[in-house]
C-alpha cells in the first residue's frame, strides 16, 4: 500500500533507474515537479530516499545520477579471531520469537501482543504531550522519575496484606525494560559461576541473561500449580543457591498461576533458606480469568524482589519496567544498573507515567481482558478441531500464550520448517527449557495479529504434522 505521494514517486523512479545505465542523469527537480504534478518538497523527499537506498547520487552543481552498482569484494576479518578469543558461550543473535516475518504469514511465534491490543490512543497522546515538556531536555535520577517510582510502589501497596509494611518510592528502581533488569539482578545478587534456581520451563530471556552473566542454572520442574516445592527445598540445600527466579502469575510460556498453597510454601522456603525470590510479574496486565496476585505483597522482609514491566502492555517502544527491592540488595542492583545504562530515558518514563495515570488506562485493561479471552478460546477451539493430538495441560488463566504438547518423537525443527513453507510461524519450545526438554512443546501466541486466521493456522499445523509423519 502506498501511503504518500513521495513513496509513489520513489517506486516510479526506481523502475526507471533499474532500466537506465549507470551514470544516466535524472530529470531535474523542476522537470519532475511538472511531470508528476508534485510539490518540490515531495520530489526532494523522494530523491533523498533513493540516495539513502544507494540507487542514485547527487553531484552538487551538476545534477542527480544513477549510481553504479557496487562491486562486491571479499573482506578479511581473520584478525578478529585472535582479538575476540573463544566465546564463553555462544548466544543466539535473534530468538525465534523476535523474528519479523512477511505480512502474509500467520504469526503464532511472537512474544508481543498485536497493535490492536495496545492503548494506541493513550500512547500517542502521551508522546505528544511529553514532546512539549521539559523532560526532552533533562536527564533523570539514576533510580528513576520520582512520580513513576511512586506509581510502581503504590500499585504493589494496594495488594499488600494488612499488618505488613507497604513498599515506598524509595524501594523502586526504574529500568530500561525488564530484560536489562534481569542482567543487573543476576550480576548483583548471584554472580558469575554461582548457582541460581529457576523454573523449568521458563522465559527464554531469563535463560539468556543468566548465560551472559555466567550464572549456573539449576532447573526446578514446574507443573500446572507451580514449581515442585519439595524439589525446590532440596535444590537450595544441595546447591547452596540463594536465589530463585520464577513467574508466580501467568508464567511464560505455560500461562500457569501458582496455587495459594504453592505460593505460601515457596515463601516459607526462601525465608528458611535466607534466599531471594525474583518474582517476574511480566503479565501483570494480562489476566483473563484471574488477577495477578504478587507474592511481594505478602512479605516485607526483603526476600521477594518484584519485577514489573510496562513494555508489552503499553507499547514495545516504551521500554520501561519497575523493580521493587528492599535493603542492601537495592543498592547493589542500582549500582550495576547505573554501570550498564546510567539512567532510563526521561521522556520514555514520562510517557509511561502519562499512560498509566489516565482514566482510560483501566478502561483499556478491562477491554483487553475480554479480547484476550476471545482470542485464547478461538485458538484452543481451532487446535481441538484440527490437531486433536495436541495436548493442552490447562487453559491458561492469563498471559499471551498456549503451551501445547505434541506426541513424543515429533521433530519440532522439521515441523517448524513445514509450517513456514505454508506461511505459518510457530515457536518450538526448546529454548524455554534451561536444561533438557521434558517433552515436545510449542508456544503459540494468541495475542498476535489476525485472530480470524486461527482456524487456518490449526489446519496448516495438522497438515504439517501429517507431512513430517510420512
Amino acid at each position: 500500500m502506498i501511503n504518500s505521494s513521495s513513496e509513489n514517486l520513489v517506486l516510479i523512479l526506481r523502475d526507471w533507474i533499474t532500466q537506465a545505465p549507470a551514470g544516466t542523469q535524472l530529470p531535474s527537480t523542476r522537470q519532475l515537479v511538472a511531470q508528476h504534478s508534485l510539490s518540490p518538497v515531495t520530489v526532494q523527499k523522494a530523491l533523498r530516499t533513493l540516495i539513502a537506498q544507494g540507487l542514485i547520487e547527487s553531484r552538487p552543481g551538476i545534477g542527480t545520477f544513477v549510481r553504479a552498482a557496487p562491486i562486491a569484494r571479499p573482506y578479511d576479518y581473520g584478525w578478529q579471531t585472535a582479538a575476540l578469543g573463544i566465546p564463553r558461550q555462544k548466544l543466539p543473535q535473534v530468538h525465534a520469537s523476535q523474528r519479523t516475518l512477511p505480512n502474509d504469514f500467520i504469526t503464532l511465534h511472537s512474544g508481543y501482543p498485536d497493535r490492536e491490543l495496545l492503548p494506541e490512543r493513550l500512547v500517542k497522546a502521551a508522546f505528544s504531550r511529553v514532546a512539549r515538556s521539559e523532560s526532552v531536555l533533562q536527564r533523570t535520577e539514576p533510580a528513576g522519575l520520582p512520580e513513576l517510582q511512586s506509581w510502581f510502589a503504590q500499585e504493589l501497596a494496594e495488594q499488600t496484606l494488612p499488618g505488613l509494611s507497604a513498599p515506598t518510592a524509595r524501594d523502586v528502581i526504574v529500568l530500561p525494560g525488564s530484560q536489562s533488569g534481569l542482567g543487573s539482578i543476576f550480576r548483583a545478587l548471584v554472580g558469575e559461576g554461582h548457582p541460581m534456581l529457576i523454573e523449568s520451563p521458563t522465559y527464554w530471556g531469563a535463560i539468556l541473561a543468566a548465560a551472559q552473566v555466567g550464572v549456573s542454572l539449576i532447573p526446578i520442574p514446574a507443573g500446572p500449580h507451580g514449581p515442585d516445592t519439595h524439589e525446590l527445598d532440596l535444590a537450595f540445600e544441595r546447591t547452596g543457591a540463594r536465589t530463585f527466579y520464577a513467574h508466580p502469575n501467568f508464567a511464560n510460556p505455560t500461562g500457569v498461576q501458582w496455587s495459594p498453597e504453592v505460593s505460601e510454601r515457596v515463601l516459607e522456603i526462601v525465608k528458611k533458606r535466607g534466599a531471594f525470590l525474583i518474582e517476574d510479574d511480566w503479565a501483570k496486565d494480562f489476566g483473563i480469568n484471574a488477577d495477578s496476585s504478587a507474592l511481594a505483597a505478602r512479605e516485607d522482609s526483603g526476600h521477594v524482589i518484584y519485577l514489573r514491566s510496562l513494555t508489552k502492555s503499553v507499547s514495545p517502544a516504551v521500554r520501561v519496567a519497575g523493580l521493587i527491592v528492599r535493603g542492601p540488595a537495592r543498592e547493589r542492583i542500582l549500582a550495576d544498573n547505573q554501570a550498564q545504562s546510567m539512567y532510563v530515558s526521561g521522556p520514555l518514563q514520562a510517557v509511561a507515567l502519562d499512560v498509566v495515570s489516565q482514566p482510560g488506562w483501566r478502561t483499556h485493561l478491562r477491554s483487553l481482558r475480554q479480547q484476550l479471552e476471545n482470542r485464547r478460546d478461538m485458538l484452543i477451539d481451532a487446535l481441538a478441531r484440527h490437531v486433536p493430538e495436541a495436548h493442552l495441560q490447562q487453559i491458561p488463566p492469563g498471559g499471551l500464550n498456549l503451551w501445547v504438547q505434541l506426541p513424543d518423537g515429533t521433530d519440532l525443527r522439521r515441523l517448524e520448517r513445514e509450517c513456514e513453507a505454508r506461511r505459518l510461524a510457530i515457536a518450538p519450545g526448546a529454548s524455554w527449557f534451561p536444561a533438557e526438554e521434558s517433552g515436545q512443546y510449542l508456544r503459540l501466541n494468541y495475542s498476535g495479529p489476525n485472530p480470524g486466521a486461527f482456524d487456518e493456522a490449526g489446519r496448516i499445523l495438522a497438515e504439517a504434522l501429517q507431512a513430517i509423519s510420512l
